[in-house]
């Protein structure tokens, strides 16, 4: 895509670009968090700013954001703007640490000499914290046997 800031992409360009329905681009825009400019036909005409700003968006929910958190995050006057980040940050934490265990799990099941990986006590102690519901702690997987 071929670009100057005389020559601002269009609504079309733009969805082909990020692989976006154009419907897509118009719904952030009605939610605030896009702005494009509009030539004299009264087309949407796509800067660079602009580009950066759905860049954002595209990996701001790839992380789990929603659209409403991204506006916080791309509104650096938002009320509250901190918390509903910092938030967010936790909940990446603790997706993060879920995935962790999930990796040693299957990695446990990689290496178990079990053929049947439920009959593994320390396999199955890898999932006691969520059967019997409560926070989860570090995973008796990790320990050494």
């Amino acid at each position: 895509m071929k670009s100057s800031p005389e020559h601002p992409w269009s609504v079309g360009e733009v969805a082909e670009r990020f692989d976006l329905p154009t419907n897509v681009l118009r719904h952030w825009e009605s939610m605030g968090l896009l702005r494009p400019d509009r030539d004299a036909a009264g087309r949407r005409r796509y800067g660079e700013d602009e580009i950066v700003r759905i860049a954002i968006i595209q990996r701001s929910k790839l992380a789990g954001m929603t659209l409403e958190q991204i506006a916080v995050l791309l509104d650096d006057s938002a009320r509250g703007r901190h918390e509903v980040l910092q938030r967010h940050l936790d909940g990446i934490d603790k997706r993060m640490l879920e995935m962790q265990r999930s990796r040693e799990m299957t990695e446990h099941a990689l290496r178990c000499r079990a053929h049947d990986i439920m009959a593994c006590p320390r396999f199955r102690a890898g999932v006691s914290d969520v059967i019997a519901g409560l926070e989860p702690s570090r995973s008796p997987i990790e320990t050494p046997a």
